[in-house]
Parts: structure tokens; sequence; C-alpha cells
């Protein structure tokens, strides 16, 4: 029987929106009721685009203000909490700043929300709606089970809440620091993509487009994300052009960064693209700087991934930590960038084993673990759920 899935989001870029609409798109495929819900909206008015621009002005204008509340807020440190100390309802280590004041602010209409909907199970995939769950269980105002999508590989504090039933997690490594850190569940079924990403037949629609570019030059994707952010991106892409390959510089939907790019020679810029399926079918090599969806995608869609010139805070860890874990490789300078790039555009054993690597990542279908989370037991439909019951 289908139950009543709550996903809460947050409009922040476009990452954590993706995600969200996937797993509803996977949940109402397998017979769920979904209601999607941006956790800013649930904030005071006016809060919630306020938190949107000073992130994205941070992240764009002020890179070092934004490395330096992710070191004091968000960055986990040698005293945090391990499992013993983790346990529901446990206080913020001694010395660690409180992450979650701002969740306050958004219990009261979301327990309304919960009231009228009457959802079964709630997913967060941002990191404010998961403390704003996490405080509500251990406070018993939020009466069905909570879990949180980690949509980043840098696990920072703001994830975790350990008053949630569950975390799933994009990779391993990440699960392990969740059960450490929380004491509460763990898993990891890899990110989540729509399935167009999964081995995308080869549009020729893109590929003409991308002859027609470069003359024959090999395409190489450099990501600046949905807000266009990241540092030296022309300076990237003018230096991979010097080396034969064809730059796509993908500028979001920053205008002015596309007309930039634009001016220069041997780049071709991108504003913001909707088959990218398509695109990375005619791709031989993303460059990426956060991360974040564009990276997955690119691993669900076998395309190999170099990190550079991160963006500040989780980005930079995230990059760090996608190489660290062997999905991607990470460049320290230009020159081991174009020399990655040229090992890894060629076909051969080095570009397989990493295609490979960054595949294997997709172990399991998130929102099957979403739904099962506090579900009566197989074949006994009128058991009682178990609030806190780890996923099924």
């Amino acid at each position: 029987m289908g139950r009543r899935c709550m996903v809460l989001s947050a409009s922040m870029g476009a990452g954590h929106d993706t995600v969200a609409a996937e797993l509803a798109r996977r949940l109402r495929a397998a017979g769920h009721d979904v209601l999607v819900r941006d956790v800013l909206a649930l904030l005071p008015p006016g809060a919630g685009p306020a938190v949107r621009s000073f992130y994205r002005f941070t992240v764009r204008h002020a890179p070092w203000l934004y490395e330096l509340i992710y070191a004091v807020f968000l960055a986990p440190g040698p005293a945090e909490a391990g499992p013993a100390e983790a346990s529901r309802g446990a206080a913020p280590a001694r010395g660690r700043l409180d992450v979650s004041p701002m969740a306050a602010l958004a219990e009261k209409r979301l327990a309304a929300l919960v009231r009228s909907w009457r959802p079964d199970v709630v997913v967060s995939t941002f990191h404010l709606a998961g403390q704003v769950t996490g405080r509500m269980r251990r406070r018993g105002t939020l009466r069905v089970p909570s879990a949180v999508f980690v949509t980043d590989f840098a696990l920072h504090r703001a994830w975790l809440e350990p008053g949630n039933d569950a975390f799933l997690c994009v990779s391993e490594a990440g699960a392990r620091t969740a059960r450490a850190l929380t004491g509460r569940p763990a898993a990891a079924p890899g990110p989540v993509v729509p399935p167009g990403f999964d081995r995308p037949p080869r549009s020729e629609a893109w590929a003409e487009r991308l002859a027609r570019a470069g003359g024959g030059r090999p395409p190489v994707l450099l990501s600046a994300g949905a807000w266009g952010v990241g540092n030296g991106l022309q300076a990237t892409a003018g230096a991979l052009a010097g080396r034969g390959f064809l730059p796509v510089l993908l500028c979001g939907r920053d205008a002015r960064l596309r007309r930039r790019a634009a001016r220069a020679a041997g780049v071709l810029a991108l504003g913001w693209v909707d088959d990218m399926p398509g695109l990375m079918s005619a791709a031989r090599l993303l460059v990426d700087n956060a991360a974040g969806q564009t990276s997955v995608q690119a691993l669900a869609a076998r395309v190999p991934v170099i990190g550079y010139r991160p963006i500040p805070g989780h980005g930079a860890v995230g990059v760090r930590r996608m190489a660290a874990e062997g999905l991607t490789v990470y460049a320290s300078g230009v020159a081991e960038l174009l020399e990655l790039a040229e090992r890894l555009v060629r076909p051969g054993p080095e570009r397989e084993g990493r295609v490979e690597r960054g595949a294997a990542v997709f172990r399991d279908d998130a929102a099957r673990l979403v739904a099962g989370l506090g579900a009566p037991p197989a074949g006994d439909p009128s058991a009682e759920p178990e609030a806190g019951q780890p996923c099924a």
C-alpha cells in the first residue's frame, strides 16, 4: 500500500531541488503520495530570500567570508560528539557553536503542514530542513519518522542533527561519519540523479554542435553551478583552449559570465542547459569545482571528473573528499589539470578504470529506503510502525 511521503528541499542553487524532484518522481512511480516543499518558505516572511541572497553573495563575491562561516559554524572538529554522546536528545558538545537557531523559526509552519497533510515519513534534502525535523523529533512534536538525504560528500555539522531517524549518504565514508557523529542508522545508497544520466545515448545534436564549435578538439565541460560561481573560470577555460581542448563553460543562469566567456577565443559558453544527459553524452571530461549535482551526474553518465579550484567551504572539502574516495581526481594546479585532462580524454585503461570507479558509487535506490522508513513489516499491513525503525 502506498505511503504519504513529504520531501523538504531548499532553493539554494539547483542541486537540492534536483534531488528532491527525483526522489519525488521515484516515490510516485512506486505508488506513493508525495508532497514537496521548500524549507525556506517555512521561515518567517522575507527570511528565506534573505538567507539565499546572503549565501549567493558570499560564495560569489566574498568567498573568504563563507570560508570563515564554514570553519566556525559547520566544519567538524575533534570535539564532535561520538555515538555515545549523540543519542537522541544529546546537547551540542561543550565549546561547539550551535548551528540550528534558524531551524526554530520554521518549526511552527512545518508542524502545521504536517498536521494538515499527515505524512507517514518526511525526508530532507537540505541541512536546514534536517535540523528542523530533527529538533521536532527530539521533542516529540514530529511523530513520524524523518530521514535526511545528505547531498554533500562533505558532511558538515549542519547535516548531522541526531534527532532524525536515519541518514542516507552519497558514499559509504559519509555513512560511517553520520553513524559515528549521530549514533543513528545511516546507509549509503549513493547519489540521486534522474534516470537519463545512466549511460545516456549519444546525442547527435550535441555532438554536431560541439564539433562545429571545436573543429575536432575534445570537448571538456567546465562547471560553475546554477549561479555561475567559481574562481578563475575564464582563466581555466583559456588554459584548456590553449592546450587543444574545447572548453565548454556551463554558466548556469549567470548571463554576465556567459557574455564575458563568449568573447574568449576557442571557448564555448553555455547558459542554463535543459538536456544535460545529451550534452554529457558528447563530452569527454568534466572539470568540477563544487562536488555537487553536476559532478555526480557526470559519474552516472560515465564521464571522468577532475576537481579543480573548488569553491570555498563545503565545496573545497567535498571536491577533495571525492578524490580521496577514488571517484574523481584532483588537480592542484593548472599544469596538473592539463596533464590529467590529456590522459583522461583518451580511450584506454586509465579512463575506463576511472569511469567504473565513479559509476560504482550508485548502489541503491534512496527512494526505496525512504518509503521503507518506519513501514509495517512486509506481509503485516496491520502492524504498528515503529518510530525510528532503521531503513528497510
